[in-house]
């Protein structure tokens, strides 16, 4: 961790609905007038597109099953450590981008989409870095990402919601058959109980999306529920880390309530305002120490 140099990081699997959270996180930069360095999580796979496609086949040919993106063997680990690291000292490290569609590897001569861009150094004098991705707070016998980062934000809808969620953005964005995404759910389910499920007890705030509609088979579900259809549940693993003021967001925020000491339940569609309303005075009072 690093007064000077603060780590961000947003972390939740594949359909999770991190994007939310780093809208959340963006609009704060710009008000606050704050100068990130973003990571993006896919950047720190070990392979691409093409190289992963072989991989797994291999593996497969070998009995494995279970390869999958969520696991350490398919990961840079000691790399994205490397890298809080060496931020939280110096506000330096060393990152790249995965391009994830021609939009994005347009502007990059030579590369296609399912590619890395070349390793580069993060820029020079930015306030703070953000990591969006499923590693974020990972921790496992070599490595231990999660002591690097400043605050750790978990973003955990119930599973069936988040199968609903990756099932629809999978077949509606990329046109993948809802056989091939069940596969994928399960060749992942190993590596998800091993390194994506742990990192919530690490997290400092958890946003838990919960469906109030029946969601019990995700495999027929026709469409996702609605944010007026759910409610977020927002846990705090230490309430006097950041100072929460829970008054404060039970009037500001409709309809809220608290379910236990350290839990405040809100409804699905002021997801966006309640992270600003706490987020907002965790980044500011970061960017005030790390001034001093």
């Amino acid at each position: 961790m690093s007064q000077k140099h603060p780590i961000v990081v947003v972390t939740g699997s594949s359909g999770a609905g991190t994007s939310t959270v780093k809208y959340a996180f963006e609009h704060i930069f710009i008000r606050e007038k704050i100068k990130p360095v973003i990571i993006e999580g896919d950047s720190f796979h070990r392979y691409d597109r093409a190289a992963m496609k072989e991989a797994m086949a291999k593996a497969e040919a070998e009995g494995n099953n279970h390869f999958s993106h969520f696991g350490a063997e398919a990961n840079l680990f000691h790399k994205l450590e490397e890298l809080f690291k060496t931020y939280g000292e110096t506000g330096g490290g060393q990152k790249r981008l995965y391009l994830h569609s021609d939009e994005e590897a347009a502007a990059y001569e030579g590369l296609t989409p399912g590619q890395f861009t070349p390793w580069e150094d993060v820029p020079p004098d930015t306030d703070i870095m953000f990591y969006e991705g499923l590693h974020g707070g990972v921790v496992t016998d070599e490595v231990d990402i999660a002591k690097h980062v400043d605050l750790l934000v978990g973003v955990v809808p119930s599973v069936n919601l988040e199968w609903i969620q990756k099932i629809h953005r999978d077949n509606a964005e990329r046109g993948y058959s809802e056989e091939v995404i069940v596969d994928t759910i399960l060749r992942r389910m190993d590596d998800y109980v091993k390194y994506i499920t742990p990192q919530f007890s690490r997290t400092d705030i958890n946003f838990q999306r919960i469906a109030t509609v029946d969601t019990s088979n995700p495999f027929i579900a026709r469409d996702i529920p609605t944010p007026d259809e759910s409610f977020i549940v927002i846990r705090f693993r230490d309430t006097d880390k950041f100072d929460t003021d829970f008054p404060f967001l039970l009037d500001m925020i409709p309809h809220s309530f608290m379910s236990r000491r350290n839990t405040i339940v809100v409804p699905g569609g002021k997801m966006g305002l309640a992270m600003e309303l706490i987020l907002t005075p965790i980044i500011r009072q970061m960017i005030e120490k790390s001034k001093k």
